[in-house]
């Protein structure tokens, strides 16, 4: 009974936290279908109409990343006054990118067009938040769009395959992705690229093992759940943008953003890791990052 008692205690622990954010993603879901509907709004999701809402919506996750995790967003001025392309580490669960979101919004009045994996769309129940929030499917002709319409658009180029199967060295697993370059180069829009400390040891994901790789790479769905859900430190840095080059190719872009400005504009894939370093444990460590949230001299 006690070993009972303690392995459920355990599950509580570890899953707990990411049941809670799903828990709220779907409340905020119905709080806009009841807004829609009162409201007889059939305006266009992306319309200023819904700012309201919207404002609403950021209000909570930003007081929710501000109690958890003591969150803090880097670097806003390096964000283009008009179009752009942001480029991100995605952590197990891309909640740091929802508190970025949350936060730009409320300082900026922006909304920031996210690229998100099918499979975020199969999900059953969140077609009008996804809609409201600009979350689109991130085909090539998409993307244009929005940028030319003037929106900052985001992906992780790592995507699902990085959530999964990253872990807390912080490897960035892009393969051979470039359509993000092609797009930036073809609208002629700068790179921002941007990183958030410690995401890997707010959420994990179990270790690897060969069953759920070759499950993932056959249905491309990610079976493995995330745990974790400590409060600890996350702070977003958003680098120098990378400008837009009419002579420089997608793969040298893509180089480029890898190597050279993934964070802040250094030069070198080893000084990237030296400013990584600068910046997270490597490997993570989940205790420091627990102190880090009562570390008032570190901004």
């Amino acid at each position: 009974l006690i070993i009972a008692s303690l392995t459920i205690s355990a599950i509580l622990v570890f899953f707990i936290v990411p049941l809670t954010i799903v828990f709220f993603i779907y409340l905020t879901n119905i709080l806009l279908l009841i807004y829609q509907r009162n409201n007889e709004l059939k305006e266009d999701p992306l319309s200023d109409v819904w700012n309201s809402v919207r404002k609403t919506i950021a209000s909570f996750w930003d007081i929710y990343a501000r109690i958890w995790h003591g969150y803090e967003l880097h670097g806003v001025k390096n964000l283009p006054e008009g179009p752009g392309i942001l480029v991100y580490y995605h952590g197990a669960i891309p909640i740091d990118y929802l508190y970025f979101l949350s936060r730009l919004f409320l300082w900026k009045k922006r909304l920031c067009l996210s690229v998100a994996d099918h499979f975020v769309f199969r999900l059953p129940g969140l077609r009008l938040l996804l809609a409201v929030t600009g979350v689109i499917p991130g085909t090539r002709e998409e993307c244009l769009v929005a940028l030319r319409n003037g929106y900052l658009v985001s992906i992780s180029p790592g995507g699902v395959r990085e959530a999964l199967f990253s872990d807390e060295s912080y490897q960035l697993m892009w393969g051979n992705r470039k359509g993000f370059a092609q797009v930036a180069l073809e609208a002629k829009v700068p790179i921002i690229p941007m990183y958030t400390q410690n995401v890997r040891e707010g959420y994990r994901m179990f270790k690897e093992r060969r069953f759920f790789r070759q499950l993932y790479e056959s249905t491309r769905l990610p079976f493995t759940p995330p745990y974790g859900g400590l409060p600890v430190k996350f702070r977003t840095y958003i680098g120098k943008p990378i400008p837009y080059d009419p002579n420089i190719t997608a793969e040298e872009l893509v180089e480029k953003v890898f190597k050279g400005k993934f964070l802040f504009s250094f030069q070198t894939k080893a000084a990237v890791q030296a400013l990584i370093s600068k910046h997270q444990t490597i490997p993570g460590s989940i205790w420091k990052a627990l102190l880090e949230r009562f570390d008032k001299r570190r901004k």
